[in-house]
């Protein structure tokens, strides 16, 4: 049935249903159907459309949008997401970015707003997502930047804790600094060396060749339009989604 394309399944919601606040149990008021409205979170994460354009049987969108706010401000789509990633592959891991388009409804803010990662970078207004991945090419770590902000610089916070035995980055990652970081991870870093670098420092190519895999999860993850295009104004709102996005990678 249509109705139920973007809609969990029995077996995902087992997975995350305890993850989530409201239970019965819980301090506060109990929640209504959580089921019914993390669907209804995922109807537009998929889709892509107006918080109004949202179909009745989720429940009135200006309900389902003031809780999914709540839920954001509260990490809960972090706290799920981070859950899932405890199953993950340590044998690399991957760093990448990805540049998204702000839509113009993005871009509706008042003067004087804080900063809500959005500048401005070739593709015009823009919005950055960079990404930690495990071996399988799954996402571990997730940081939201301006457009045109470097690479390398998120670099140490994406890898801050994580275990791994190699790094694997392209050449935008290729500085001193982060090699030494790795190192001090005790993991090695198979990054090629940037062109403008005197002496060439030699990678492993063979697993090198293992880093299409975070390039193929950030092509599944803009399957997601809310993930592929930034509608929210609110970066609060855009991280929520794109935490819920990566959920679902781990939840496939």
């Amino acid at each position: 049935m249509a109705a139920k394309r973007y809609e969990l399944k029995a077996e995902q919601w087992a997975r995350i249903a305890l993850l989530l606040p409201g239970k019965a149990g819980d301090p506060g008021r109990t929640a209504f159907d959580n089921l019914l409205f993390v669907n209804g979170c995922l109807w537009v994460l998929r889709s892509g459309a107006h918080w109004c354009d949202l179909p009745e049987r989720y429940g009135k969108w200006k309900t389902v949008h003031r809780r999914f706010s709540r839920w954001c401000h509260a990490g809960v789509w972090e706290r799920v997401f981070e859950a899932l990633t405890a199953d993950r592959d340590n044998e690399y891991l991957m760093i990448d970015s990805t540049i998204v388009r702000a839509h113009q409804q993005a871009a509706l803010r008042k003067r004087g707003a804080q900063d809500q990662a959005l500048g401005r970078s070739r593709g015009g207004l823009t919005t950055k997502i960079h990404m930690l991945a495990d071996a399988l090419g799954r996402p571990l770590r997730f940081i939201i930047t301006a457009g045109q902000a470097g690479d390398c610089p998120q670099a140490a916070a994406l890898l801050d804790g994580q275990p791994g035995q190699a790094v694997l980055a392209d050449k935008a990652y290729d500085s001193g600094a982060l090699r030494a970081a790795i190192a001090g991870m005790n993991a090695t870093a198979v990054i090629p060396s940037n062109r403008c670098r005197k002496i060439v420092i030699p990678h492993d190519v063979e697993a090198y060749k293992h880093r299409n895999r975070i390039e193929r999860c950030f092509s599944k993850l803009k399957h997601f339009r809310r993930f592929a295009t930034r509608y929210d104004r609110r970066r609060i709102h855009f991280t929520g989604f794109v935490h819920l996005a990566g959920a679902m990678i781990w939840l496939n």
